[in-house]
C-alpha cells in the first residue's frame, strides 16, 4: 500500500509538472492556451502588503504607494479572470488599520471610492461580481453609497467572485458567527456542546468559503487576522515582492507553485480514512 501511495503521488506531481510546462510553453508560443484549466474553481486570497514601504523607499508619500497598489489590483483581477480563478478575496483595509494616521486613512478610502466608480463598468463587462466583506457600521456614508452601487451593478456576474475586505477582522467575524450560531439553538445553555459545531460551520459557510491559496506580498509571514477560519487548509505563498510591483508574472508564479503542491487535508494518499473521520463536523 505504501508503494501504491508513493506511485500515486509521483504520478500526480508528474501530471502537474506536465500541465504547467505545457501551459508555459504553449503561452510562450502564442497558442492561446491558458492556465485556467488547472485552476478552475480556486479561491485565492491576497494580503496586499507593502504599499507604504514601496513608496518610502522611493522618497514618495505613503499615499503614492496606495495609488500604485490600486493599479496592481487591476492587473491581478484581469489575470485572475484569464487563469480560471473562481473567487478572489483581497485584504484592502483591516480593522486594525484605523490606527494609521488620519490623512492616510482618508486617502485609502478616497482611492477605494475612485476605484469603485471607475472599475464597476469594467467588472460588469468581464462578468465579475463584486462584494465587500467586513464591518460597515464605521464606514462613511459616501463610501457605503459607492459600495452599494458597485455590488448592485455587478450582482449578475458569474465568471469570478471578487471580495474586498474592508474594516475586516477575522476574529470579529468568527465571534459574531459564534454568537449567531448559539442564538439559533433552542435552550442553548442546556444544549450539548457538540451541537454548536455544525451550526457554527453552517453559519460560517453562508458568509464565506474555504481558501485554496493565500498569497502575501511585502516579505512578511503572518496572517494578520485575515480569514482565519477559511485558511484552515489553505496553501500559503509568501513573496518579498511589494504589492505595487505584483503583477501577472507574480500571480502566475504563485499559482504555478500551488499546482505543484499536494493537498492531503490531514489524510494520507491512497489510505482509507479512519471511521472517526465521518464524525468530524457532525457534532457527535
Amino acid at each position: 500500500m505504501v508503494q501504491l501511495a508513493a506511485r500515486s503521488r509521483r504520478t500526480r506531481i508528474a501530471k502537474r509538472i506536465a500541465g504547467w510546462t505545457a501551459w508555459f510553453f504553449g503561452r510562450a508560443k502564442g497558442s492561446g492556451m491558458e492556465q485556467g484549466e488547472f485552476n478552475d474553481g480556486l479561491h485565492v486570497a491576497i494580503i496586499m502588503d507593502g504599499n507604504g514601504r514601496w513608496a518610502t523607499r522611493r522618497g514618495l508619500p505613503r499615499v503614492a504607494g496606495h495609488r500604485a497598489g490600486v493599479a496592481a489590483v487591476r492587473r491581478v483581477v484581469e489575470r485572475a479572470l484569464d487563469m480560471g480563478v473562481r473567487c478572489l478575496t483581497l485584504y484592502a483595509f483591516s480593522s486594525d488599520n484605523w490606527r494609521r494616521p488620519a490623512q492616510e486613512v482618508q486617502s485609502i478610502f478616497w482611492l477605494l471610492r475612485a476605484f469603485l466608480r471607475l472599475e464597476t463598468r469594467r467588472l460588469m463587462q468581464r462578468g465579475a461580481r463584486l462584494e465587500v466583506i467586513g464591518r460597515r457600521d464605521r464606514l462613511a456614508t459616501a463610501v457605503l453609497s459607492e459600495i452599494d452601487k458597485a455590488e448592485a451593478a455587478t450582482a449578475a456576474g458569474s465568471r469570478i467572485h471578487i471580495r474586498v475586505a474592508i474594516d475586516y477582522s477575522s476574529r470579529d467575524a468568527i465571534t459574531r458567527a459564534a454568537a449567531g450560531a448559539a442564538g439559533a439553538i433552542e435552550n442553548w445553555h442546556g444544549a450539548a456542546p457538540g451541537l454548536l459545531a455544525p451550526q457554527l460551520l453552517e453559519t460560517m459557510n453562508t458568509q464565506s468559503e474555504d481558501v485554496d491559496l493565500l498569497i502575501r506580498t511585502g516579505g512578511e509571514k503572518r496572517l494578520s487576522d485575515f480569514l482565519l477560519w477559511e485558511l484552515a487548509y489553505a496553501e500559503l505563498y509568501f513573496t518579498d515582492c511589494m504589492w505595487p510591483d505584483f503583477g501577472e508574472s507574480e500571480l502566475e508564479a504563485a499559482l504555478g507553485e500551488f499546482n505543484l503542491r499536494e493537498r492531503r487535508f490531514g489524510g494520507v494518499v491512497s489510505v482509507k480514512p479512519h471511521p472517526a473521520a465521518t464524525l468530524i463536523g457532525s457534532g457527535v
